[in-house]
């Protein structure tokens, strides 16, 4: 496989993640209850560890947004200009749009409402993500690119 084909089939599969974790972000933040009890599929722990930190459990799918974001969708070469280990614009409207969106959609929905400070984790997993992935980047860079 030649490395355009490679790099074509590598935007594919982070298009189809992303589509999944978005979904997954949508699909969790529409169920009728904010608890996670009626989804037996769950393993009891993560249903307990989403019962007890509500509005952290809005962050860890952020984070794998977030990363997807800023890791695979950013251009594969490296950056010498960019000092900034944070998180790319991009990947904060990104977050911030899915996050309002999922929230708002709250509106609609019986015994469910939107939160602010969930709207906060959304955004600040998605930040986190993308930062972990730039630091991942540099990291690569400076380990397997030493002459660049």
């Amino acid at each position: 496989m030649d490395n355009s084909n490679h790099k074509s089939c590598s935007r594919v599969l982070t298009g189809v993640l992303f589509l999944i974790c978005t979904a997954a972000v949508f699909y969790y933040s529409w169920l009728p209850s904010s608890n996670l009890k009626t989804e037996t599929y769950l393993p009891r722990i993560i249903i307990e560890w989403t019962s007890e930190y509500l509005n952290l459990r809005t962050a860890v799918p952020f984070l794998l947004l977030g990363f997807l974001c800023d890791f695979c969708w950013e251009s594969d070469t490296y950056d010498k200009e960019r000092n900034s280990v944070f998180a790319g614009s991009r990947t904060v409207i990104i977050c911030t749009v899915i996050v309002c969106l999922a929230e708002a959609g709250q509106f609609f929905i019986s015994d469910r409402h939107p939160d602010f400070m969930d709207i906060f984790f959304g955004i600040a997993g998605g930040i986190c993500g993308g930062t972990a992935a730039l630091s991942l980047k540099k990291l690569n860079h400076y380990f397997f690119n030493k002459n660049a």
